[in-house]
């Protein structure tokens, strides 16, 4: 059977490789269910980029920054505080890498060839479980933050950042740079582009530097209404009635079994869901042997420089 399952869905490069090969073996979808690839500001941003808007994008940003102290007591088992407790690394990476790998078409035409990671003592986890638990003197493997870069065949970047113990607001990051523009969607969703060549005429002045903000409220909505993904176009009102997470995660599942459905390829394959989940496995090797660079399994053998760009289908 098919099988669609939650993220991160491996935890080491054995789990992917079985993932992989079982898939390929039996001819079966194996996808991850990652939903902020989905968010509206995410896919908009997505068609920016495709339709040239950003000019070659050279880098992308992603993160997962969520204070879970208030949850911690409410995972069954404390299962999630026990996770981070005894695993060192970028542990649910997915979220923020998700969107920054669909944006450089990530195994459609480039790879992500190798990582370095650096963290910082954890301090709140234990604190929390001191003061909150009666635990003496906890030992907590995974920093207060982790720190990710990871280069591409093509020469771009990717920056992932984890912490879910600091008191910070939630934050997944998302930031793409191209050689024409920019995007950001925390704290504030906004645009920067390229001037207009009347504008490049100007004078610089440093003490002014408005001409490099971003672009006024209106033009960004202007972008976006003209930038709308099909996808949201089809579902996007439906999905924010019925919500989940704002209604990505309604638009998820729904292109999950449009395409099933339509005899589509999925939106992920089990590729997206390789790459995306050895992330937490990769960046501990390399936060173990003083951040040194982490090699990235070529999960695709060799397919993704036969795939030009990210491509999602839909029915004629």
């Amino acid at each position: 059977k098919h099988v669609a399952c939650e993220v991160p869905a491996v935890t080491t490069l054995k789990e992917a490789w079985d993932v992989i090969n079982t898939a390929e073996r039996t001819q079966r979808h194996c996808m991850m269910l990652e939903n902020c690839v989905y968010d509206f500001f995410e896919l908009t941003t997505l068609n920016m980029a495709q339709q040239g808007l950003f000019g070659d994008v050279l880098s992308a940003k992603g993160a997962y920054i969520h204070n879970l102290e208030p949850f911690w007591k409410y995972y069954e088992g404390n299962w999630r505080l026990k996770f981070n407790q005894e695993n060192r690394g970028d542990v649910y990476a997915t979220h923020g890498l998700g969107p920054a790998c669909w944006v450089l078409n990530i195994h459609r035409g480039d790879r992500m060839e190798y990582l370095t990671s650096m963290d910082v003592p954890a301090t709140s986890i234990p604190r929390f479980m001191k003061k909150e638990l009666g635990v003496e003197n906890p030992v907590v493997k995974n920093g207060e933050m982790t720190q990710t870069l990871i280069k591409t065949a093509l020469g771009k970047t990717i920056y992932l950042e984890h912490n879910v113990a600091s008191y910070r607001p939630y934050d997944r990051m998302y930031q793409v740079i191209g050689t024409d523009g920019f995007a950001n969607k925390y704290p504030n969703e906004g645009y920067a582009l390229r001037p207009t060549e009347q504008n490049l005429k100007a004078v610089p002045n440093h003490e002014d530097l408005k001409s490099h903000d971003y672009v006024s409220d209106a033009t960004r909505d202007e972008l976006m209404k003209k930038y709308q993904h099909p996808i949201q176009k089809e579902i996007a009102e439906k999905a924010k009635k019925v919500g989940g997470h704002g209604g990505m995660d309604f638009i998820m599942d729904y292109r999950l079994i449009y395409c099933m459905r339509n005899g589509l390829p999925l939106d992920m394959d089990v590729y997206d869901l390789a790459e995306w989940s050895v992330i937490g496995d990769l960046t501990r090797l390399s936060l173990e042997h003083q951040s040194a660079p982490v090699a990235f399994p070529d999960f695709t053998r060799g397919a993704w420089k036969r795939i030009k760009g990210l491509q999602l289908h839909f029915a004629k």
